[in-house]
């Protein structure tokens, strides 16, 4: 029987493991249609990934070169990095970069029509992406390091534990400075405020004083 001291633990563990197997499921598959040359359309798949971490993108496609379809890729991150922009992709290909910043990044496709009669086709693409620990080549590591297949599993779960323990911390950090922001732009704006409800004030005297002085100087009172 669990305790009610014991479920909160066991719910965070649970959900450490839910984002870990999460982790894993990374592959895709889906058709990217073609477009005349003159009117491109990128087809993106976004993720997350953290500064000096390895990816590796695998793409597995139908098809092939000179079949009057030009199945472009582009890789490239939200802060302007570009990692790679293979041309007229066919078959498998592997391309393996590390991050230059923690920030999401796009893998982009594109199916350029050079031929009438691919007119209204598609390539089918097989994506997978692994990053950090998934990236590893762990059957070399279990050689080198004469690991069981047990020890081998428990060695890739940890790191993928260490992984989002990491981007857990790295969101906590992130949250931080976004509400220093926040509590800087309230202070800046109360300031603000008050400073324009002052210069209101002061006008509102200053007309007062003037419209007094103008009509004493008419006589008016």
């Amino acid at each position: 029987m669990i305790s009610r001291h014991s479920l909160p633990a066991l719910c965070s563990t649970l959900l450490l493991l839910l984002l870990v197997f999460a982790a894993h499921a990374s592959a895709l598959k889906f058709a990217v249609h073609t477009r005349p040359a003159g009117h491109p359309s990128e087809r993106c798949i976004r993720n997350f990934v953290q500064r000096d971490a390895m990816v590796i993108v695998n793409v597995k496609t139908n098809g092939q070169k000179g079949d009057g379809q030009v199945l472009n890729l582009r890789i490239i991150d939200t802060v302007g990095n570009e990692y790679g922009r293979p041309k007229d992709v066919a078959g498998d290909v592997r391309y393996v970069f590390t991050a230059l910043a923690d920030a999401a990044f796009d893998v982009c496709f594109e199916n350029i029509q050079v031929d009438g009669k691919a007119a209204g086709g598609s390539r089918e693409v097989d994506l997978d992406i692994d990053i950090g620990a998934d990236a590893r080549d762990w059957n070399a590591l279990g050689q080198t390091e004469k690991l069981k297949p047990m020890e081998l599993e428990l060695r890739r779960i940890e790191e993928s534990i260490d992984e989002v323990v990491s981007q857990m911390e790295y969101l906590k950090a992130r949250e931080m400075r976004l509400r220093d922001t926040n509590e800087s732009t309230n202070a800046r704006v109360k300031f603000f405020s008050i400073g324009t409800l002052f210069s209101l004030l002061a006008l509102s005297v200053w007309q007062v004083a003037y419209l007094r002085q103008f009509f004493r100087s008419k006589h008016l009172i």
